[in-house]
């Protein structure tokens, strides 16, 4: 008897117990809309004041420094775009998880360019550029469409056609970038890029990426590859596997800029033409704030003076930098010319 009514009353102290656990109501709390560079707290509490052991603050899956029941931070350090933010609590015998998210905006509108055409040279009006790059005088160029899609080498005065290859028909190609003796060459919707030898256009290697949703741009940084994926992200891959380590989220003050096509990176800043509308969007690379756009609508006007260009498809696309010579070089797909222009900032 003595030993049913010991068991009857652990059990009651049991249910009390857990009914006292089932109390515990945490909240996350943080400001849902903000801007870059602002300081940010994120603070954890609890409905009925019940004592919490301790906190460990994740963004992006980044612990951060906590202090008591909240964590601050500046936005600069993880840049534009929507975040993730959580709180690994610990209570009395328990743990718990909670989830949180906030957006970050640019902190100031983007500065508007116009341009100038300094030169026109010749361009192949077979080919459906995808990526272009300017190195040791030539632009080498990768075309798309399957069955179409090429990688050239290019000569710039003339337009002429130096070395050319096929991608495999199933392919779509997409855009390229050079960096250590190598061209790395991307396709549409297949998941997959090509690694090529710079001199004889021999290819070496063949490379998958899961985590972006498409192969859209290439450029590179001399240390990391970067590519869009036609989202508002830019991808970050390793230059000896290819694999995709991170991305940065591309918005305005407003919004995100999706779209992102063809990539520059020209003095630390990424040039992105923005697929369908002729303008290169300007991007601070390590936040991804938007910090210009450059209106090239009269580009595609004056070349339409010499060229029907087929709507929504044949448009601009194509950005190259000759930095010694400070040269910059945009071209469209199927477009007849490759201008040199220069960029001026609207007053």
């Amino acid at each position: 008897m003595k030993i049913r009514y010991i068991s009857i009353l652990s059990i009651i102290l049991s249910l009390f117990v857990m009914s006292c656990d089932d109390n515990y109501k945490f909240s996350l709390e943080i400001p849902k809309n903000t801007t870059l560079h602002k300081s940010l707290d994120a603070i954890v509490k609890e409905k009925n004041n019940k004592p919490i052991d301790s906190i460990h603050f994740f963004i992006n899956g980044i612990k951060t420094i906590t202090s008591g029941n909240k964590t601050t931070f500046n936005t600069h350090d993880f840049g534009v775009g929507k975040h993730q933010i959580s709180a690994l609590i610990f209570y009395p015998g328990k743990t718990k998880k909670i989830n949180n998210s906030f957006e970050v905006l640019a902190s100031k509108s983007p500065e508007i360019y116009t341009f100038k055409i300094i030169n026109s040279f010749p361009h192949d009006t077979k080919a459906y550029t995808q990526g272009l790059e300017y190195y040791n005088g030539f632009l080498y160029e990768t075309t798309g469409r399957r069955g179409q899609s090429t990688l050239r080498k290019v000569e710039i005065n003339t337009g002429k056609v130096l070395k050319k290859i096929d991608l495999d028909k199933q392919y779509f190609g997409e855009g390229m970038t050079i960096l250590n003796g190598k061209i790395f060459w991307l396709t549409w919707q297949a998941k997959k890029g090509f690694v090529f030898d710079l001199e004889t256009f021999t290819q070496e290697k063949e490379f998958t990426y899961n985590n972006s949703a498409e192969g859209w741009g290439f450029t590179n940084n001399g240390e990391e590859l970067i590519k869009s994926d036609g989202t508002n992200k830019i991808w970050f891959l390793d230059t000896e596997n290819q694999k995709e380590k991170r991305f940065i989220q591309v918005y305005t003050n407003k919004y995100a800029v999706d779209d992102l096509n063809e990539l520059e990176l020209i003095d630390d800043k990424l040039y992105a033409n923005k697929y369908q509308q002729n303008v290169i969007v300007i991007i601070d690379i390590k936040t991804g704030e938007v910090l210009g756009v450059a209106d090239l609508t009269d580009l595609k006007t004056e070349m339409e003076k010499t060229q029907k260009l087929v709507a929504n498809d044949e448009v601009l696309n194509g950005i190259a930098f000759d930095k010694e010579n400070n040269r910059l070089f945009v071209t469209g797909k199927n477009w007849g010319k490759l201008f040199e222009i220069e960029l001026i900032k609207k007053q």
